[in-house]
């Protein structure tokens, strides 16, 4: 039974399109009573996402919105993808692997109110394949990001970031287990901060560990 620890609670949605293990770390950590956010919505847009189960399982609602019949249609998945969230009276959304650009409209709309977790210390490695690309810069320190989503890839203000030693003969798989070890730490702090006012995106006091 929900006691008045709960009645401020931001709702929040994740978005996902694989296993969700950063998902998994948010709805636990979700479970304390005085965690200033509760999880929940999760949205896939793949029908087979293997996040979908565990989520279910904690008793958070879950919905597929597949991408495949909206074809080149970005704008009408994003109307549905919407749509969903303002039924649910969702306050932030989470993407955790999930796996689509969003167009710079639906951006706008949520600007503030979405976050994002990347596997780099941003500026540093946007985009895709960060572990091989920090490997093959010789970095000495690699970690995750947690950010503010904008029109442009991993360049919204930073929550949270928590670095990583990149270790002698490291490879790509040990760094890569390595950093998603802290962003099941970092995102629930990341987003405590931001369901709690403490940050925001148009006046962010960057938190660092």
């Amino acid at each position: 039974m929900a006691g008045p620890a709960t009645v401020n609670k931001k709702r929040v949605a994740v978005l996902i399109s694989g296993r969700g293990s950063n998902m998994t770390a948010l709805i636990e950590a979700a479970k304390a009573d005085n965690y200033p956010a509760a999880i929940v919505l999760v949205i896939s847009n793949r029908p087979d996402a293997a996040g979908l189960a565990p989520a279910r399982a904690e008793g958070v609602v879950t919905v597929v919105i597949d991408h495949r019949p909206f074809g080149d249609d970005r704008d009408a998945f994003e109307r549905a993808l919407d749509a969903e969230l303002r039924r649910h009276h969702i306050d932030l959304v989470c993407l955790a692997g999930f796996m689509r650009l969003f167009t710079k409209n639906f951006v706008e709309r949520w600007r503030g109110r979405m976050l994002n977790i990347h596997p780099a210390l941003l500026p540093q490695f946007t985009g895709l394949h960060t572990h091989r690309r920090a490997l093959a810069a010789g970095v000495k320190e690699h970690g995750a990001t947690v950010h503010f989503v904008v029109p442009e890839m991993d360049a919204g203000p930073i929550v949270a970031q928590e670095a990583v030693p990149v270790l002698e003969g490291e490879s790509e798989e040990s760094l890569a287990a390595r950093v998603l070890a802290v962003e099941h730490q970092l995102y629930p702090q990341a987003l405590r901060l931001v369901a709690e006012g403490r940050v925001s995106a148009s006046g962010e006091a960057a938190a660092s560990r």
